[in-house]
């Protein structure tokens, strides 16, 4: 009889990789980044652990979208008063924050429990080929 066997999150090194974002298509870049640090590149996958590695992207600013997303796609934020509804196009928010477009869009891919505020910590995204990530030595991730 073949035993289950059950990792725990504390005997997973995680390792780190680092993704050029320049001429990537946004949602497909956002749904394998998530699943890498989901954990699911890993044979030894846990749903209910984390498990996932650390991912550093940088060059956001360059990624591209496909159809009218520039001028269509709208990020909405609230101020919790009323008629306070703010709305920016993509093309605003990659001009001023080119990072928070690739985070939002790898956030809103993970699961929605208390494992993803876990996974997005371990997301760093960097406008420019400049970090500061040197020290844990990142293979390149191949996409």
């Amino acid at each position: 009889m073949k035993k289950t066997s059950v990792i725990k999150s504390h005997t997973i090194t995680p390792t780190w990789h680092i993704v050029d974002a320049t001429d990537k298509v946004l949602g497909r870049l956002a749904s394998r980044v998530a699943a890498v640090l989901r954990g699911k590149h890993r044979p030894e996958f846990t749903p209910h652990a984390s498990h996932g590695d650390y991912v550093i992207i940088i060059n956001c600013e360059k990624i591209r979208v496909t159809g009218k997303k520039l001028t269509d796609k709208m990020y909405y934020s609230h101020s919790q008063y009323m008629g306070n509804l703010y709305e920016t196009s993509l093309k605003d928010m990659l001009r001023t924050h080119p990072e928070r477009v690739l985070k939002k869009a790898i956030e809103r891919m993970l699961p929605k429990n208390r494992l993803a505020n876990d996974m997005i910590k371990r997301l760093r995204v960097v406008v420019g080929e400049k970090h500061e990530f040197e020290a844990q030595k990142p293979t390149p991730l191949t996409l």
